[in-house]
């Protein structure tokens, strides 16, 4: 732990604009758009890190480290509690194959799309296909760490997820009715939430998406969103390994396991809060917490990022993104239905 005095100044504008981002996602307009709190903190401290953040960086700069590092993987092992294996029972065995099935392919595809089609950075492409596969900006924080990525490409990653899951929250439940109105879809209010909490990017979207539907839509859809997040803490430890095998003998602890241990305490969290041996007032505290911790590590990030390096990355991110979404959608939608239609 380093000295506390020199952290004070960024600790408290990072923890700042994380109590305004959390005050802001309370607001009726943010919550019918999904933005979550932590879109909101990167934007904030985007802004506010191109504009006069610069004028009294120098005091900050250790104590948004800080935030960037410590507070985002406390953010991360807290996420447990929003967690339970039982959680698992409410969609059963199809659920947890989708979830495997999408998130897979989703990244796969990535990879592929983004080296080879796109030529993109390995750090950038991991990164977007982190987020669109699992849990947006989320996933895109958390595997950060392990890739120790730039904060520019972080934030091109982040800005992905806001983009096509805000487009998703609108035209699924658009679609989904549509559809049915048509005459070309069957009304299954369960079979829609799962695919939407299989495919759509943030959590903060699928509620929306779900409830723009129905209560049955929203449950089973943020019930197989979390198991997809629960799937976060393998995915980064068979990525650590990856990297590691890759890129063995190309420089000092360039090939050496990078053992992500928050996301290993992230599951031992979701493993205790599964034996609900806390009060719920009391697991509803330690979210919120929990909330501020990332927001704080978002708003860190944002402060940090540079819009000139973001506008050199170019436009091939976001069209990356936007196969991803495409995928998403239609290899999405028959890998749920295969497997509900089987299962």
């Amino acid at each position: 732990m380093p000295p506390l005095k020199p952290l004070i100044p960024g600790l408290a504008l990072s923890l700042l604009l994380a109590f305004a981002s959390i005050w802001a996602a309370e607001l009726a307009i943010m919550r019918e758009f999904g933005f979550s709190a932590l879109t909101i903190a990167i934007v904030g401290g985007m802004i506010i890190g191109n504009t006069v953040y610069p004028l009294f960086a120098a005091p900050c700069h250790e104590g948004i480290n800080f935030s960037k590092a410590k507070l985002l993987r406390l953010g991360i092992i807290l996420f447990g509690f929003r967690l339970t294996f039982q959680d698992i029972a409410g969609v059963g065995l199809a659920g947890i194959l989708i979830d495997a099935l999408v998130l897979t392919s989703t990244f796969l595809l990535a990879w592929y799309l983004g080296r080879k089609l796109f030529g993109l950075d390995e750090e950038s492409t991991i990164l977007i296909g982190a987020g669109s596969a699992i849990c947006g900006a989320a996933a895109v924080l958390a595997t950060e760490p392990v890739l120790r990525a730039k904060a520019d490409k972080v934030a091109v990653a982040v800005a992905t997820v806001v983009v096509f899951g805000t487009l998703a929250m609108f035209l699924y439940p658009a679609a989904y009715h549509a559809l049915i109105k048509a005459g070309w879809l069957s009304a299954n209010d369960f079979a829609y939430g799962v695919f939407s909490g299989a495919t759509i990017h943030e959590v903060a979207q699928v509620v929306a998406a779900g409830k723009a539907v129905s209560e049955d839509a929203a449950t089973s859809a943020v019930i197989t969103k979390m198991i997809r997040v629960m799937m976060l803490a393998p995915f980064l430890l068979i990525l650590s390994s990856w990297l590691a095998k890759r890129h063995r003998g190309s420089g000092p602890g360039r090939g050496k396991v990078q053992i992500p241990w928050f996301a290993v305490l992230f599951l031992v969290v979701a493993g205790f809060n599964s034996l609900n041996l806390l009060s719920h007032p009391l697991v509803a505290w330690i979210v919120s917490f929990d909330n501020l911790m990332l927001a704080a590590a978002m708003a860190a990030l944002g402060l940090t990022t540079h819009l000139s390096a973001i506008r050199q990355a170019g436009v091939k991110p976001l069209a990356l993104a936007a196969l991803l979404f495409v995928w998403l959608i239609a290899g999405g939608g028959l890998i749920s239905a295969g497997l509900l239609a089987v299962l």
